[in-house]
């Protein structure tokens, strides 16, 4: 395949590799259409939030999960709500707290007195879209019922198997504040996460927005509104077309510099795994197919690189006392690592 950096010398910065006319191989504009509808239904209710909401979309196209952090009240739960909304499937919501038991996600088996025998009664995770909220509320031994399901889409209770039906896609949403009553989530539940998105507090302008429309909306539901726009089967096809987007050798080379870079760091404690790299190659595709190139550019990468890697890694003690986090440290491996031409 002709690499097209290469023989393309108007490319030489990622700026202009956007500007470049060209015809596209995968015909990604069904894609854009529909995901250009779900912005405007998500629009009715939140206001902003434009990268958050484009990353949440990147995950669906990924078939991967996103863990959502931020203070309270900053539209964690209602953004989750709203894409599930303007989707064609099984949604379930799980309040995580500290009482809830794995039973409470998986399922039980219940004895059946007709039939003399026990019945796998399917708990909330049986679901095409799983919401749940404040995650970090329930123990080690609950957490853990999750690591099968997010991982292998399927779930092993008394010696049986069952594939949950496709696509599957957990969204978490948690409180990095409050520290009361919540548990760490552990290492291995973290990397499951195709993203960590940070939300953040809405400026001025944005907040005299979101109290007009509050204002406009009287005692209307903010969700009657939103319309369904992409089917199971839509859903399916756009995550068959990501795969297809096309990224050149020498672009996968970068992804593994940069997660190599990590395990060397001397500030990181603990680096990413090559789950990280996969998810960063699948989340590049993804970036590219909502802007509608049918080709990866280091600017994805670049894009995917910190909400993949800054849940993934570990900042060492000292470091971390003198106030240094991950997502400062990924700003810097990226700025290191040279960017393929």
């Amino acid at each position: 395949m002709e690499n097209f950096f290469e023989n393309n010398p108007q490319n030489e910065t990622n700026e202009n590799a956007e500007n470049v006319n060209f015809e596209s191989r995968i015909d990604l504009q069904p894609l854009q259409d529909g995901l250009a509808q779900i912005r405007q239904e998500i629009a009715k209710v939140i206001v902003g939030q434009n990268k958050m909401i484009d990353q949440l979309l990147v995950a669906v196209l990924a078939n991967g999960h996103v863990l959502l952090e931020g203070v309270p009240g900053v539209a964690k739960t209602i953004s989750a709500k709203l894409l599930a909304r303007t989707l064609s499937l099984d949604f379930s919501r799980i309040q995580f707290t500290p009482d809830l038991m794995p039973s409470d996600i998986i399922g039980t088996s219940v004895f059946d007195l007709s039939k003399s025998t026990f019945e796998f009664k399917k708990g909330p995770i049986f679901s095409n879209f799983v919401l749940i909220d404040e995650i970090n509320r329930a123990p080690a031994k609950t957490q853990a019922a999750l690591f099968e399901v997010m991982e292998e889409r399927q779930i092993t209770a008394d010696g049986t198997t069952y594939v949950l039906e496709k696509p599957f896609l957990v969204i978490a949403t948690q409180n990095p504040i409050e520290q009361e009553g919540t548990y760490r989530l552990p290492e291995a539940q973290l990397d499951r996460f195709l993203f960590k998105i940070n939300i953040d507090y809405p400026n001025l302008e944005e907040e005299i927005h979101i109290l007009n429309k509050e204002n406009e909306l009287k005692n209307e539901d903010k969700l009657a509104a939103i319309a369904t726009i992409l089917s199971k089967t839509n859903i399916a096809d756009f995550q068959h077309l990501v795969k297809q987007i096309i990224i050149e050798p020498h672009l996968i080379e970068y992804i593994a510099k940069i997660v190599s870079n990590t395990r060397e760091n001397a500030f990181l404690y603990l680096g990413a795994s090559p789950r990280a790299s996969i998810a960063i190659l699948n989340a590049a595709k993804g970036f590219a197919s909502i802007k509608g190139r049918d080709f990866v550019t280091p600017d994805d990468i670049k894009e995917a690189a910190i909400p993949v890697l800054q849940h993934r890694v570990v900042v060492t003690p000292e470091r971390e006392m003198e106030g240094v986090n991950s997502t400062e440290i990924i700003k810097q491996i990226i700025d290191t690592v040279e960017i393929p031409r």
